[in-house]
Order: structure tokens, then C-alpha cells, then sequence
């Protein structure tokens, strides 16, 4: 996403804040009706806290106005930094604007649909002060349609749980809190954003998961159908590989160029059998061109690899 996609209204008309120690992250589309109401019951929750606070609100391209509310909000309260995208990006890149403008030590991620409960922001800091990297959200009485939402969801989040090694009951529930140092650099994609705790994991983090309130809709509707299932399915694909092979990328164009030279080695034989004992005509047949294309793609491969092979042995 290049820089002109993104307008940035760093804190608001008034007073400048400290240094937060609490950023609490907002992906917003499309919730101009649920943003006032978001806010009534945000700040008086924050207000309680010991340590100082910012809010970062994403406007993902909403079409309605939900960027005129946010300013708002924002002409009276400057702990509000507002992002505005210029079109819709998706609740990932939403999620990553946020983490890449948010200044706290304690990252706190809350929906906008008024489902997630500001008031279980205290008890996720609790768990965070215990000593805790990641933690999670757990929906367990989820106000959701029965089959279409909750059930699906259950079956993702034992699929994402048992692929990934990290048991946790609800993958989806954006209300989470984290702390920077783990994931800020982190770069995700898709619908990645959920896999967070398993980066983290991944990466020596201490997870826990605790009980969060969840209500059921009030305005608006649900911007995500059945077919986020299959793209959450096809990023957990990719976080597996990347799991696997982050360290060891050499391994992947190595093996693969291999086989690009044995089937290319392959071909060429069998393309001067045909020739010279069949008197077939080479351009009778595709066998020139698999040979030439496989052993250019072998050639790339081992260029990969070699170029890994020395980074991998330069010092960090």
C-alpha cells in the first residue's frame, strides 16, 4: 500500500498528549451510526486507567460517514488520531496502519460494531501486567447468527489451533491486547491479522486467553460473509510455509530447481532419442521448450539459493 493511499490526522485541535502507554486500535468501515455510541462507552473506560492513553481509529475507506464522525470526535478529544484510507483495504491493513502509528508499550485492538465490551479493556491490561505478551479475546456466548457465524467459526478456529500448534477457542475476536515490541515489524496480509498470536507464539510470546463479553449488533450489518472462511484457510497455508521455511528459504529453491534441472535433463534426452533415433522433427514436438524453460527456472532457482546461502551466513 504506497503512502499516497493513506491521510493521517495525527491527534486533533487542542492540547498535545504525553507519550502513551496505551494505544487502542480501531479498524472502522462503514459504522458511522455505531462510532458516537463507540466512544460514549470508550473514554469513560479509559478515562479509569492509571496510564496515559491514545485511540487510533482506521477509516478503511467507509462510503458513509463514518470519517465525518471520527472528526468529531477528534475536535474535542486529541487523545483520537484518525487514519483515513482513501479506499477499502480490509481489516488487515487496517489492523497494520494502526500498529505502525500506535506509540504505547500495551496495543489494544477493539472492533467498532459496538459487539466487543470496553469495559473488559481493564481486565485484558490485568493480564498484560501479570507478565503476559498476547492476550486474547474469547467470545464464549457469542451473539452471532448460530450456524452461519458461530459454527463456522468454532470449526476455523479448532482447524487454525490444530495446523498451527496454538490452542486458542476464537481466532476472530478482535479485541486483544498485545504488547509493541511484539509485534510491531510484524507484516501481514490477507487475513492475517488474526494469526497474530501465532507469531507471537512462534516467536517465544506468552499467550493467554480469557473470557470477553460480546453483544449483538445493533446498527448496521456484517461486512464479511462465508467467503472469508476460504481466504483465512488459504493464509493459514501460507503462514504454515512461511513458519516452516522463514529460516531455511533455501531449502524451497534449492529442492525446486533441482527437479527444474532433472525433468529439463530429462526432456533433452528424450528429445535427441526422438531425433536422432526416431527421426521425429523437433519442432514436431514441446519438447524444446520444457527443456529451455525448465532449465531457466532451475538456473533462477539456484541463483536464489545462493543468493540465501550467503545472507544466511553474514552476520546480523
Amino acid at each position: 500500500m504506497g503512502l499516497d493511499a493513506v491521510q493521517t490526522r495525527v491527534g486533533a485541535v487542542g492540547k498535545s498528549i504525553s507519550k502513551p502507554r496505551i494505544s487502542i486500535l480501531i479498524p472502522i468501515y462503514n459504522e458511522e451510526e455505531n462510532i458516537p455510541h463507540l466512544f460514549e462507552s470508550l473514554f469513560p473506560v479509559l478515562a479509569k486507567l492509571s496510564s496515559a492513553y491514545e485511540i487510533i481509529a482506521v477509516n478503511d475507506g467507509s462510503r458513509d460517514g463514518s470519517l465525518l464522525k471520527l472528526r468529531e470526535v477528534a475536535a474535542t478529544h486529541p487523545e483520537l488520531k484518525i487514519v483515513n484510507f482513501r479506499r477499502n483495504y480490509g481489516q488487515t491493513a487496517a489492523m497494520m496502519a494502526a500498529i505502525d502509528y500506535a506509540s504505547g508499550e500495551v496495543l489494544i485492538s477493539i472492533d467498532a460494531d459496538l459487539q466487543n465490551d470496553p469495559q473488559d479493556i481493564p481486565r485484558l491490561l490485568d493480564c498484560i501486567n501479570e507478565g503476559y505478551d498476547v492476550v486474547s479475546g474469547w467470545r464464549q456466548d457469542r451473539q452471532d447468527a448460530a450456524i452461519r457465524r458461530n459454527l463456522v467459526s468454532r470449526l476455523a478456529n479448532r482447524l487454525i489451533s490444530y495446523v498451527s500448534g496454538v490452542h486458542l477457542n476464537d481466532y476472530g475476536c478482535t479485541l486483544k491486547a498485545y504488547r509493541s515490541d511484539v509485534v510491531k515489524g510484524v507484516r501481514l496480509y490477507g487475513e492475517m491479522h488474526r494469526f497474530v498470536p501465532i507469531y507471537a507464539k512462534w516467536m517465544g510470546a506468552e499467550i493467554t486467553e480469557i473470557p470477553v463479553k460480546h453483544h449483538p449488533r445493533k446498527f448496521g450489518s456484517s461486512k464479511y460473509g462465508l467467503e472469508r472462511v476460504f481466504k483465512v484457510i488459504l493464509d493459514l497455508i501460507v503462514v504454515m510455509l512461511l513458519h516452516r521455511y522463514f529460516v531455511k528459504p533455501i531449502y524451497i529453491f534449492g529442492g525446486f530447481g533441482l527437479m527444474s534441472f532433472g525433468v529439463s535433463f530429462v526432456s533433452f534426452i528424450w528429445m535427441l532419442y526422438l531425433k536422432l533415433i526416431d527421426g521425429v522433427s523437433l519442432i514436431s514436438t514441446p519438447l524444446p521448450l520444457l527443456t529451455t524453460m525448465t532449465f531457466l527456472v532451475g538456473f533462477m532457482c539456484q541463483i536464489a539459493h545462493m543468493g540465501r546461502s550467503s545472507q544466511a551466513r553474514e552476520p546480523w
